[in-house]
């Protein structure tokens, strides 16, 4: 193991879009020194979900920095301009772009920042007390297998979300049953099955949906989509309901009690779990298509149904899915080759932090404590702090998965760890008030 005694301002813990947002922020900053270390030999976002055709959700403007510093090199408009597509682009006349530029655009910044270290693993944080106190940072390098050792003030985590799947699922065979996150892997299993069914009823599983209802007729499966819901449901994309992703509505939001924040929440499932409008109309589209003429596709939507459990058919291959029609309170059975589940994310918290358990603050629910400018809440007062992306929507609500909000929370931060304001924060940036003026 090699240990470093310099002492780096901040150091960030994966490099997803919400810390190289701050990493290209950071990058024209000569006053602060950091490093952002991430397991994955580059930069991916959601790669199993790539498909052609799938579009942002939204607009082009929440990239890495232009919400902050529209001049800033990183900006998404820069990639544009650097690989010779400004002309495409402005004949394009979109605000949204294909989910694989995003992509590919992220990828490009953070081949440009140099404080990005790709096949890094961290293992390991401990707050150390000496005459300066300072947070070690013990990271494997996965390509070397070498431990090294850093000193940082500050640390961010940036560390994402993974799949989650009920456990009966995770027990079969990985190449039937997957997550939508894996589809794109396993897209030539579904081509060569006889039916295939997707479970969930989110944008994720609307676009896998609709991506096999296009090979269906050339593959010849049978296709099924099932949804514990009342119906497809489209997101909530008003105007003014987009507003809700604002740092107005963050504000509001993060001085309600805990228990109110909690019940709100658990409410606003259509701001960001529906399914985008363009994609229901894509799919009803290629439906009707597909139901004109004698030869009918053998496809089914059904609503209102719980999947409880999954097992392999007694005799020849393939599962069966125990359902239960909760309006009519009745038990069915549905069979399928293959089942892909859209049972959404949840917070990776790394198993490290709990050896920090004792310097944080945690709630009722095994959550952690933050700031309302996204520390984390500490049990004792120490001049190092620990930002957090990741697991904040219990204290800050809807908007924090949203790209659209990324720049302003790495404005906040950069302004606590400056101590000034490097970035002016919006008094307000909407037409409606959440709060009592």
């Amino acid at each position: 193991m090699t240990a470093q005694d310099k002492i780096y301002d901040l150091i960030g813990v994966g490099v997803g879009p919400f810390n190289l947002s701050l990493a290209a922020l950071l990058d024209e900053m000569d006053e602060v020194d950091s490093l952002f270390f991430e397991k994955k030999k580059h930069f991916e976002w959601h790669p199993g979900m790539l498909i052609e055709g799938t579009k942002l959700q939204v607009p082009f403007l929440a990239d890495l920095v232009t919400m902050a510093d529209p001049t800033n090199i990183h900006s998404f408009l820069n990639y544009i301009s650097k690989n010779d597509r400004m002309y495409q682009f402005y004949f394009l006349q979109r605000l949204d772009i294909p989910r694989r530029e995003y992509n590919d655009y992220c990828q490009w910044a953070s081949r440009r920042i140099e404080s990005c270290q790709f096949a890094q693993r961290v293992s390991s944080i401990r707050h150390v007390k000496e005459q300066t106190d300072y947070f070690e940072v013990v990271v494997e390098d996965l390509s070397s297998e070498e431990l090294n050792t850093y000193k940082a003030k500050h640390i961010v985590m940036g560390t994402g979300s993974v799949p989650t799947m009920p456990k009966s699922f995770k027990e079969l065979p990985k190449k039937d049953v997957f997550h939508t996150a894996d589809y794109i892997p396993n897209q030539e299993r579904c081509r060569s099955a006889e039916s295939v069914t997707v479970v969930g009823s989110g944008q994720s599983a609307a676009e896998t949906f609709r991506e096999l209802l296009k090979e269906q007729r050339e593959c010849g499966f049978r296709l099924d989509w099932i949804t514990r819901s009342p119906g497809f449901e489209s997101m909530e994309e008003s105007k003014l309901s987009l507003e809700h992703f604002s740092p107005d509505y963050v504000k509001y939001f993060y001085q309600l009690p805990q228990k109110d924040k909690d019940e709100i929440f658990a409410t606003q499932g259509l701001y960001y779990k529906g399914i985008s409008n363009h994609t229901i109309d894509d799919i009803y589209n290629l439906l009707y298509e597909y139901s004109i003429g004698e030869e009918k596709i053998d496809t089914g939507l059904q609503v209102l149904s719980e999947v409880n459990g999954i097992h392999p058919k007694e005799e020849g291959d393939g599962y069966v899915l125990d359902c239960y029609h909760w309006q009519k309170k009745e038990w069915f059975k549905h069979e399928s080759d293959v089942v892909i589940t859209a049972t959404g994310y949840k917070p990776y918290v790394p198993g490290f932090i709990h050896h920090l358990s004792d310097f944080l603050e945690w709630d009722e629910e095994g959550r952690y404590k933050v700031e309302a400018d996204y520390r984390l809440k500490k049990t004792e007062h120490v001049e190092n702090e620990i930002y957090v992306h990741t697991g904040i929507s219990h204290t800050h609500g809807v908007g924090s998965t949203n790209l659209g909000l990324a720049v302003h929370r790495n404005k906040v931060i950069i302004n606590h760890l400056l101590g000034r304001e490097v970035y002016k924060l919006p008094e307000k940036s909407i037409f409606q008030s959440f709060d009592i003026e």
